[in-house]
């Protein structure tokens, strides 16, 4: 890296623009800020406003880091000229930034690996490129071996599987069947390929110097292993937790106004009864039938819930429920559209968490020591379900029927399975007191960290 002696460190983090990518970006940059270090975060136009709504509804006070940290936003792309895609865009950004603050010019750039090509405008700049990677390492390492996969035989061009073989980095890590890699979209050959296409731009993680990840050391040591330049410095929402107040920040990179109001119901239940439903922030659509048989498990399982319904829940202009649910469940089931997941799942009343199994929910979960109901639908939620069911053992699956369909009765059925074997609460605690561990001072990803934050100093 080009560095200029007594410059102040100026980073520029770009994240892929969806909140499982935003918001553990933004908790890292926050630590980086709490340091005296310049942070100028880049979203597409339409995330940088759904950010300040957000914060906006919220009511949110801004910490000391917030002085630091300049959120900024590129076009959308909705035209050919705006396309945030282009190297050109960001290239003029970064020279105007750098024009208007000849003293903290930009040092370092840290990008979502899924936009590679920011690693050659970081060359061009003279600024130290540094990867950020957001899924579990694991699924993060079986993206740099697609090369190797096709060269022999394993997949095709367009991310299939070729072989019926269970394809396995080591002994200790779980494989990857037909359909469940990170870019596999079952049934949809069409984003299959358009996936597969963006995360070959993992090959980017060869130009980084260092891949900052959002996981720790304990939680995958087999997949930690496989990289030299791996650099764990999660879980980052609870290294922001123990280094901040509970209460989230204005720079959280939430995209949606949390409601707040299923945190006063939560006081009102029975410790270790509530069954928290969330399938995360990505808009996955269900059919009716399928959210209808949500709804009619969670009312059989006679159980305190609360449910996240997000508006595009279902195939059709909203989410609508069986006759007569919301009238029988309204003594013990709240339907909320966005929750406050960190502080939900702190609460003491929750018992067991139905996710998607994204890595962000993965690890919020696990570090609040609840049990799981797996519900995963692409990507790497299903690698994820491997480590909570047969890795971890803090959690069971939601199986389809012949139908492919999650039944009432199995919902009901794994609702009380997993609350009755004391088994998943127990090796759920365990974990929490490891990921506690890994970012409290003389942890693992609190070493790394510190070791990051030095490096950015020294070298700027």
């Amino acid at each position: 890296m080009a560095a200029v002696s007594g410059n102040r460190p100026h980073v520029l983090a770009v994240p892929l623009p969806a909140q499982g990518h935003v918001k553990p970006l933004m908790s890292l940059c926050r630590q980086i800020a709490k340091h005296g270090i310049k942070v100028t975060f880049i979203n597409a136009q339409s995330i940088h406003h759904k950010i300040l709504s957000a914060s906006a509804a919220e009511e949110e006070d801004d910490d000391d880091s917030d002085a630091n940290i300049v959120m900024t936003a590129v076009p959308d792309g909705l035209s050919p000229e705006h396309d945030p895609n282009n190297p050109f865009t960001l290239f003029e950004l970064i020279e105007r930034i750098n024009g208007d603050n000849p003293d903290q010019k930009i040092s370092c750039v840290i990008a979502d690996l899924s936009f590679g090509w920011v690693s050659e405008i970081a060359q061009k700049m003279g600024a130290e490129f540094l990867g950020f990677s957001t899924p579990s390492f694991a699924s993060f390492a079986i993206l740099l071996h697609i090369r190797n996969l096709i060269q022999q035989g394993y997949l095709d061009t367009n991310g299939s599987p070729e072989r019926s073989d269970m394809i396995r980095l080591s002994d200790e890590i779980a494989g990857w069947r037909n359909n469940e890699f990170p870019w596999s979209f079952p049934g949809d050959l069409k984003h299959q390929k358009i996936i597969f296409h963006c995360v070959q731009s993992y090959k980017a993680a060869d130009k980084a110097n260092c891949l900052l990840s959002n996981t720790c050391y304990e939680l995958e040591p087999a997949a930690c292993d496989l990289h030299p330049n791996i650099l764990p410095v999660g879980p980052l929402h609870l290294v922001e937790a123990a280094k901040t107040p509970e209460k989230s920040r204005s720079n959280s990179g939430n995209f949606y106004a949390q409601d707040t109001s299923c945190l006063i119901w939560l006081d009102t239940k029975p410790s270790g009864s509530v069954v928290y439903v969330s399938f995360g922030s990505f808009a996955v659509s269900y059919e009716q039938q399928q959210l209808d048989e949500l709804a009619l498990g969670l009312e059989l399982s006679g159980r305190p819930f609360l449910w996240v319904v997000k508006r595009d829940i279902a195939n059709g202009p909203h989410a609508e429920f069986p006759d007569g649910f919301l009238e029988r469940v309204a003594g013990f089931g709240k339907i909320v559209e966005w929750a406050p997941q960190d502080e939900v799942l702190s609460h003491p009343a929750v018992a067991c968490f139905v996710s998607h199994c994204g890595w962000n929910s993965t690890l919020e979960g696990v570090s609040k020591g609840v049990s799981y109901l797996c519900w995963p639908y692409f990507s790497d939620q299903v690698h994820n379900e491997s480590y909570i069911c047969d890795k971890w053992e803090i959690g069971l699956r939601i199986d389809c029927d012949e139908n492919g369909i999650r039944s009432r009765y199995e919902i009901k059925k794994k609702i009380d399975m997993v609350l009755s074997e004391s088994r998943f609460k127990e090796n759920a605690l365990k974990l929490k007191e490891t990921c506690a561990k890994s970012v409290a001072e003389g942890g693992s990803s609190y070493k790394n960290l510190m070791t990051f934050i030095d490096h950015l100093k020294e070298s700027a």
